[in-house]
């Protein structure tokens, strides 16, 4: 009687860890990311011990790619075999760099250490229906596993179809898809109401873009010249939507309940500013109660520098000398971006002159995008006739600063306005004054 007495107190409140696009095996500018992922595996099961945390969701984009290294390989496990000493749930969900052979290889295996590995979306929707466990073996969640999902798994392609007539298809699938596996959740939620007198939670994931949100440099398309982005309002009535592809955290238009967990890492210089975390979600009575989110130590010094050859001496100023790597101290990566001076050919090696003896390691050196930009058209002396009207649209955004969440936002919807009139003038023979553009976006 006490043990199912804990069982039940258990299943009222449960705590769940989102975290997603880990891209273990990812070669950064001739740098291994190993070390920083090690280290992250290492805080992110302190967190487990010391939250008591009763599963874990990584929620996409676990590998950098399909054929990751081996010490890559090696970290998953390590990993793996590691929460499975924990006493708490594992999830792992295919993201659109991972490769679905070879997580399939070793899936049945990790089923034994209390790991679950779905990588495609499936016929028999049982298959992606997971029941999240207490210690005691008492219902938790119910979990709708959905990974990355790919057009051949839940569409045909018909011939003579646009592109826009696609990307419905798509999202329409991909939305159905979700609605016929909530229909099953809701009703193994109402047997498990019945059989133990406690309600529980239903929780979905995705890996893909959802309409406005903020992107890096380092994702990349999934759905290319098909689906652009998913709506917000077509993901089901679920009490949390764990989301993986977008490597900047945040929530989906505004919603508590839908959110991105981001990278542990920066994947990219432009996500040196952002603080990593990780999503520490909470329910109680089978309902979302908060969501905390917990920012994860940077594991490698990087930042981006900006300015002509001055302001960058000044900024490099502030950075100490060679630091004693017997300490363990790691020396700051770096991407210096030259402003002004970017004409000059010996761009390099005055940038090492700046950086001698300093404990950094410069990985990149950039000139400033927009003085690229008109140095590029007046070496190219273009005209109008010699561009397509995609060139024309991505030389005019090209002069705009988007550089904050808003802009960001702004620019994808814009982006996705052009390529929609674009179709329609193609495929359908209207003119772009007839074409539905946002009214805040003219």
């Amino acid at each position: 009687m006490a043990a199912f007495i804990s069982g039940w107190e258990s299943a009222v409140v449960m705590k769940i860890l989102h975290t997603s696009d880990w891209h273990l095996g990812q070669h950064f500018i001739t740098k291994s990311r190993a070390a920083e992922h090690a280290a992250f595996m290492d805080w992110l099961l302190v967190q487990v011990v010391e939250q008591q945390i009763d599963a874990v969701i990584v929620a996409g984009d676990i590998f950098d790619t399909g054929t990751p290294p081996s010490y890559a390989r090696e970290l998953y496990n390590r990993f793996i075999v590691a929460m499975s000493k924990l006493s708490c749930q594992l999830v792992i969900l295919a993201g659109n760099h991972d490769s679905v052979a070879m997580l399939n290889e070793s899936k049945q295996l990790l089923r034994e250490l209390n790991t679950q590995v779905i990588t495609t979306v499936s016929d028999d929707l049982t298959s992606q229906l997971i029941t999240l466990k207490s210690e005691a073996g008492m219902p938790q969640a119910i979990l709708c596993a959905i990974p990355f999902v790919r057009p051949r798994d839940v569409m045909r392609s018909q011939a003579g179809q646009s592109g826009l007539e696609k990307q419905t298809q798509l999202g329409d699938a991909i939305k159905q898809h979700y609605a016929d596996l909530h229909i099953l959740a809701v009703t193994q939620q109402a047997e498990i109401q019945s059989e133990f007198g406690h309600p529980v939670p239903i929780i979905a994931t995705g890996h893909l873009t959802a309409m406005g949100v903020s992107v890096t440099e380092s994702v990349r398309d999934i759905y290319i010249g098909t689906l652009d982005a998913f709506a917000a309002n077509q993901f089901p009535a679920a009490d949390y939507i764990a989301l993986g592809h977008i490597h900047r955290a945040q929530k989906v238009a505004k919603s508590e309940h839908i959110r991105y967990s981001g990278s542990p890492i920066a994947l990219s210089f432009d996500e040196v500013k952002q603080q990593k975390s990780v999503n520490l979600v909470h329910f109680k009575e089978g309902k979302l109660d908060a969501v905390e989110i917990f920012p994860i130590p940077q594991f490698q010094p990087m930042q981006l520098l900006k300015g002509n050859l001055d302001s960058l001496a000044t900024q490099l100023s502030d950075f100490p000398k060679m630091l004693d790597l017997a300490e363990g101290k790691r020396p700051t990566w770096l991407c210096i971006e030259v402003e002004e001076q970017d004409y000059l050919q010996d761009l390099q090696t005055r940038v090492a002159a700046l950086t001698d003896n300093l404990a950094v390691e410069v990985l990149q050196v950039k000139r400033a995008r927009k003085n690229r930009e008109q140095v590029l058209s007046s070496e190219q002396q273009e005209t109008l006739t010699e561009l397509s009207v995609g060139d024309v649209f991505q030389r005019c955004l090209a002069q705009v600063d988007f550089s904050s969440d808003v802009e960001v936002a702004r620019k994808l919807r814009i982006e996705l306005a052009f390529k929609q009139i674009v179709e329609q003038v193609e495929h359908q023979h209207v003119t772009p004054e007839n074409a539905d553009l946002t009214q805040g976006d003219k």
